[in-house]
């Protein structure tokens, strides 16, 4: 199929009526992957501090990156 056999004026009408909505929802899997990243990382802080380790010492263990 050559580049001049495309019918430009239906691809037009498929460009006027494509739905972005679905490219939006393909990120939300994201940002909740994200957010978990941020809620494991929340909980591993406040243990560390529970445990009456520094943010030093908890490095150098590898506890935290």
């Amino acid at each position: 199929m050559s580049i001049n056999s495309i019918d430009h004026d239906e691809m037009t009408k498929i460009a006027e009526t494509w739905d972005f909505t679905e490219e939006v929802e393909s990120q939300k899997p994201v940002r909740s992957v994200k957010s978990a990243e941020a809620r494991r990382r929340i909980e591993a802080l406040r243990e560390i501090r529970e445990s009456g380790l520094t943010i030093e010492e908890a490095k150098e263990l590898g506890l935290i990156h």
